[in-house]
């Protein structure tokens, strides 16, 4: 679960750096758009190493939902019976409700975004615009509801991967009482860069910033 973890922090934080380059305008957006299909040519055909990108993301979603849901099993199995001496404490219960949940909102987005912007069924422009343009319209001020929804989705993969990182230090065994702080700081960096990141863009164009 922590290794698949990893690979899929590691897609997010290429991700939101791709996604904010509609700061820089629609010439350098769009060529970005265009350089993820057509990396490794002439080496390799046109669109290959996003193909082989997209398998291994899937795979990763796949055995990561799969490695939560055997743990869960396997610690309900463990303890069937729940202890009666010591409740769980908020932060234990805010953890679970947050990873469970959340990660099920997650998907659900995931699905939303696949069927947005990459097989363009519900993007108001459709396949023939360009990359910039399908994004604007997408969050175009009319449709504020998806970029709220946007907006809430993206806060759950924050406290997704906050707790995430934290728990995959520990599962590696990285942490230590001497690094547990920095660890900690750093899972927290993680999370708000990339929910603070992901989120500039869509509200920044229901603004009126971007257009």
């Amino acid at each position: 679960m922590a290794v698949t973890g990893g690979i899929l922090v590691l897609f997010l934080l290429m991700h939101m750096i791709g996604n904010l380059k509609i700061f820089l305008g629609a010439e350098d957006f769009n060529h970005y758009a265009h350089w993820l299909r057509t990396v490794g040519e002439p080496a390799v055909p046109r669109r290959t190493v996003l193909t082989v990108t997209e398998i291994v993301l899937g795979l990763a979603v796949v055995l990561h939902i799969w490695s939560a849901v055997s743990l869960g099993r396997r610690a309900h199995e463990a303890r069937p019976v729940k202890y009666q001496a010591k409740k769980k404490s908020h932060a234990q219960g805010y953890a679970i409700h947050t990873m469970r949940y959340g990660g099920v909102t997650i998907l659900l987005y995931i699905i939303w975004h696949l069927l947005d912007l990459t097989f363009f069924v519900v993007n108001p422009k459709g396949g023939d615009a360009t990359p910039y343009e399908r994004m604007v319209a997408d969050f175009d001020p009319s449709r504020w509801f998806i970029t709220v929804w946007y907006v809430v989705a993206i806060l759950l993969v924050g406290l997704h991967l906050h707790h995430g990182v934290w728990s995959a230090f520990q599962t590696l065994g990285l942490r230590t009482p001497r690094s547990e702080r920095a660890l900690r700081g750093l899972a927290v960096a993680v999370a708000a860069v990339v929910t603070a990141g992901f989120i500039s863009v869509p509200v920044s164009i229901t603004a009126g910033w971007v257009s």
